[in-house]
């Protein structure tokens, strides 16, 4: 029987592929921070492997689109450390926003009764379902997919699909809101805030302006830097508080240090304040 053909990746969603490349390039480092079987598979299916379009040859386009796949390789690597903490303390449900080529359902052991959540539009997750039909992949948890654009009624559709907003739940944006405007960033974390039970955690990535522009001043069309709009708010830790929400913020550079892979440049003006936010949702204050 001939395999089956996935649908090409395009638009936003189309650097999910990207993301997916560069995690196969490190599954394959000796020293890698993390191994994604299938990885590979995703950039493969979508045009980018073993083959990807040549770097710039401006050296500072060339540093910046190696920043860009060193700081995939710290975000993810930081993200898997969140998960399992979360596991660790008993949370079972896992929502991962946006959730491109994301593979965790099928990497992590889960503990038992684990339910992960995957949103994301029905194009990237179509596209995704012929890949792992290919590699006959099984999921180590219950996998649920949730086909909804995240600026519309999502928080329905995950209720349809079984979350249980009175348990704890893990929430994962990652590599998402740099992609949305600001109004509808603060719309989503409200919309994740009324859902989540206390001691539900979070994991985001964030953007600064300075990383905006100096990434997008020569960002070719339709690439992932060309549509980035969102920057980071100044006080992360105040903004997340005023949702309810004990945070903490940690610098590329300071988790890569602590992942033996040190960035040896001068740190820049965009690196403050740290983009990898780990959150814990704080219980409702009584009223007197």
């Amino acid at each position: 029987m001939d395999e089956e053909e996935p649908v090409r990746p395009s638009g936003v969603w189309a650097t999910a592929v990207g993301v997916a490349r560069v995690r196969a390039l490190e599954s394959a480092r000796d020293n890698a921070l993390f191994r994604d079987p299938l990885a590979q598979a995703f950039a493969a299916a979508g045009g980018l492997w073993p083959s990807s379009p040549p770097l710039p040859d401006d050296e500072g386009a060339r540093r910046r689109r190696l920043a860009v796949a060193f700081s995939i390789v710290i975000r993810t690597k930081f993200l898997d450390d969140l998960l399992r903490q979360a596991s660790a303390s008993g949370i079972r449900q896992v929502v991962l926003l946006g959730a491109g080529m994301d593979s965790r359902a099928f990497r992590i052991d889960w503990p038992e009764g684990t339910r992960l959540f995957e949103v994301d539009t029905t194009a990237p997750l179509d596209f995704k379902a012929s890949v792992l039909r290919q590699e006959r992949a099984v999921a180590r948890c219950e996998r649920i997919t949730v086909a909804v654009d995240l600026r519309e009624g999502w928080p329905a559709a995950l209720a349809a699909a079984g979350h249980d907003p009175a348990r704890p739940t893990v929430w994962i944006a990652e590599g998402l809101l740099i992609y949305l405007p600001q109004d509808a960033v603060e719309l989503l974390l409200a919309r994740i805030s009324a859902r989540s039970a206390p001691g539900s955690r979070m994991g985001l990535t964030l953007g600064s302006r300075g990383v905006i522009e100096r990434f997008g001043a020569d960002a070719a069309p339709g690439s992932a830097a060309s549509l980035w709009v969102s920057e980071m708010p100044d006080d992360p830790v105040g903004w997340l508080a005023g949702h309810g929400w004990q945070a903490s913020c940690h610098t590329l550079r300071e988790r890569a240090a602590a992942y033996g892979r040190p960035i040896t440049t001068p740190p820049g003006h965009e690196e403050g304040p740290g983009g990898l936010i780990s959150a814990v949702r704080r219980p409702p204050v009584p009223r007197a």
